[in-house]
């Protein structure tokens, strides 16, 4: 059966229901402090390099029996369960902005109404290209992550930290995407114009569907 390629960019309704969570809401009141606050997954630099050979929207088995079923309904099949299985969601900041650009916060907001709705988990991903003693502002970026999440009624995620391992955004937006076996990639056309991810390279790298929301 064929992969189907889903690059898709959807309009999302939020929600206002609160969802349990990883991550506390409440501020922290120290910014050298703050990531001892977070009950955030540990992430090693040393993730292992890989060589993707896998589609936008990888297959996913069919549920039930199809008489007759035809390539092209079964594909369709596919791309269709893709989108309505979300079980973990992954949310890349690649802005270094540390009150979030208006693209991350669009993602962010999209991130936590599909988290709601599904019943699913988010994962947020923070890249830079610098290491963290180089990022003076970088506990202010969580602390405008976790708000902006709350804001959208979802109060717990986990968190990791990609900072100066010289890996590509890309690269490391597939690497973590496989090695958790996520369902969905949720980042704004931004990150795609600013140049911090290269599309053509993420269809490569992606191990599951990307939604791209426009600006």
């Amino acid at each position: 059966m064929a992969s189907a390629h889903c690059l898709l960019a959807v309009p999302v309704e939020n929600s206002t229901q609160l969802k349990p969570s990883i991550i506390s809401s409440s501020s922290s009141s120290s910014s050298s402090s703050s990531l001892t606050s977070f009950s955030s997954v540990a992430w090693s630099s040393s993730i292992r390099s890989k060589v993707f050979k896998l589609s936008l929207c990888p297959k996913r088995p069919v549920i039930g029996q199809r008489a007759k079923g035809t390539p092209q309904e079964s594909e369709t099949t596919s791309a269709a369960e893709a989108f309505t299985n979300f079980k973990h969601l992954l949310l890349p900041i690649t802005d270094g902005n540390p009150y979030l650009s208006e693209g991350t916060r669009e993602a962010a907001a999209t991130a936590a109404a599909l988290a709601k709705k599904y019943g699913a988990d988010i994962t947020v991903v923070v890249i830079d290209e610098k290491e963290k003693a180089s990022l003076p502002e970088h506990d202010k970026q969580l602390s405008s992550i976790r708000w902006h999440l709350s804001e959208g009624g979802f109060q717990e995620f986990n968190l990791l930290e990609r900072l100066g391992d010289g890996s590509k955004p890309t690269a490391i937006i597939g690497e973590v995407a496989d090695e958790l076996n996520l369902d969905l990639v949720v980042l704004s056309m931004e990150a795609i114009h600013s140049k911090h991810v290269d599309a053509n390279l993420l269809a490569e790298f992606i191990p599951c569907p990307v939604l791209l929301l426009p600006l």
